[in-house]
């Protein structure tokens, strides 16, 4: 526990056995009171290493997609009663020694939500991020910040902590079960009021680590931008559409 609120890691996983005791290793322990994988039915063994490795482990029984995976993340760990749920992929793009640092955040009330940024510091391009990659995040990025009217440096890190309050409140599990759903929570967050901080955070790129094909990356953007404009004309009053009307 950190200022004794519970801290729970959530990895949603697909296919993640050259990574996952990498990753598992990684986490500082001692600030770290469970750890959840949830696999949305793997074709590698990352279930046997992570049983192996004594992790918490839950097993689709067929594909739910990356939102999916997520939802059953999140409501693992609200019955565990967490009071921060810490998401971590267990490709080890991210590096699980910044647990600390996010989890603090929150657990000292300084934020609801906290986001491993990739754009602070110059983390991005010093990590060698694809070209396609970084200017696409900048992009979009500039295009929610307007419309949201905030000032990330970037909404599409997948590595970020969530004050159990927001799972609590926000109806997650109406949510898309494809990538979309990270975009449409963060959009959720401000619209009800919750407040996101960022950290640096340094991220590698390999061939190991877990990405998505151009059609889908296109796909996902284009769906970060509807989310936006539905915030927008949400937060006028001009129309609610439906992941604005829970």
């Amino acid at each position: 526990m950190l200022n004794n609120k519970k801290i729970i890691i959530v990895m949603p996983a697909y296919n993640a056995q050259a990574t996952l005791k990498e990753t598992f290793e990684a986490i500082p322990k001692d600030f770290v009171d469970d750890i959840i994988l949830v696999d949305d039915c793997s074709k590698d063994k990352t279930v046997e290493i992570a049983k192996e490795l004594n992790i918490k482990t839950f097993v689709h029984s067929k594909n739910l997609g990356y939102g999916g995976n997520q939802k059953t993340c999140y409501k693992k760990a609200l019955e565990l009663e967490a009071d921060i749920v810490i998401m971590l992929h267990p490709d080890f793009q991210y590096d699980p020694r910044l647990i600390p640092s996010l989890a603090s955040m929150i657990a000292y009330d300084n934020y609801d939500c906290v986001m491993a940024s990739r754009f602070l510091c110059n983390s991005a391009k010093n990590s060698k991020m694809p070209k396609y990659k970084y200017f696409a995040n900048k992009f979009l990025t500039a295009f929610q910040n307007f419309f949201l009217n905030q000032s990330l440096s970037e909404y599409h890190s997948g590595y970020r902590a969530f004050n159990s309050d927001i799972l609590k409140k926000i109806n997650f599990s109406n949510l898309s079960d494809d990538f979309i759903f990270d975009n449409q929570m963060l959009a959720l967050i401000y619209f009800n009021n919750f407040t996101i901080g960022e950290i640096s955070c340094p991220t590698k790129y390999f061939d190991g680590a877990s990405s998505i094909n151009f059609l889908r990356s296109s796909k996902y953007g284009l769906g970060v931008l509807l989310v936006s404009i539905q915030y927008a004309l949400a937060k006028l009053k001009i129309f609610k559409s439906k992941i604005f009307k829970y």
